[in-house]
């Protein structure tokens, strides 16, 4: 019988430094958040420092200290529903995801079309 414990550890010990290199890889990505995650607890935090409902997020990416979303809120209920107002706010997250900043890119009323989203960059 072969001891595979027992090669992995002799493999380890002949270079240590990969083995713990391996570990200390591995614990990162275990503490780093699914990219769900992120998008749940960004909403959830926005949400919470800012009072207003949550609508969506519509945009999501990874950047080199984090992430970057736009996330869709109700600003202001109105009745009917497509006269409410809405805003799209960018919010940062770092790799943790703990949200970093957060602001208002723009604000709309549900029932309109967004100009800005035309194509031909009129």
């Amino acid at each position: 019988m072969t001891n595979t414990k027992g090669s992995s550890e002799s493999q380890n010990s002949r270079n240590p430094r990969k083995g713990e290199e391996r570990d200390t890889e591995r614990n990162v990505a275990e503490n780093r958040p699914s990219p769900m995650e992120v998008l749940r607890d960004a909403c959830a935090q926005l949400g919470e420092l800012t009072g207003m409902t949550v609508e969506s997020a519509s945009a999501f990416e990874q950047t080199e200290d984090g992430w970057s979303l736009e996330v869709e809120v109700m600003e202001l209920a109105r009745v009917p529903d497509t006269m409410s107002l809405l805003a799209t706010y960018r919010v940062d997250v770092d790799s943790r995801g703990q949200l970093t900043g957060y602001r208002r890119v723009r604000r709309y009323e549900r029932g309109r079309s967004d100009p800005q989203g035309r194509s031909g960059g009129r």
